[in-house]
């Protein structure tokens, strides 16, 4: 089952926005996955969640990976993700970095934080 984020708010009404996402995904278990990630925006012109990336990709066992996406200037943001491995344990965070690569406050989405759901709001074909 996949897992998302749900939406992230990304205003600078006040404190700071984030520019890019930081998606860290880490195997804890000795069989190898693969991961598919879906990130998500939500631009100031449409107001409409957009889908701007998909990406998936194979994580050896005992090991970790971390990629980051554009999200600057949007208003919202999401991420969705799914593993598939047989007996796998994968622990997922993300985070929002400003333009320095600083955390923004509030922009943290960790383990204990992701939402199951049904599908991908757009399905990988």
């Amino acid at each position: 089952m996949p897992f998302t984020t749900g939406l992230v708010t990304n205003t600078r009404s006040f404190g700071t926005a984030a520019s890019t996402v930081a998606v860290n995904t880490r195997n804890i278990t000795s069989t190898p996955i693969l991961v598919l990630l879906e990130v998500y925006v939500v631009p100031p012109d449409t107001n409409t969640l957009t889908l701007v990336y998909v990406t998936g990709f194979n994580l050896a066992g005992h090991s970790s990976d971390t990629r980051e996406f554009s999200i600057a200037g949007d208003l919202a943001w999401e991420v969705q993700l799914d593993q598939s491995g047989i007996l796998s344990e994968v622990a997922f965070s993300v985070f929002g970095l400003d333009e320095f690569g600083n955390l923004v406050p509030g922009q943290n989405i960790k383990v204990a934080d992701w939402m199951e759901i049904t599908a991908f709001s757009t399905p990988i074909v």
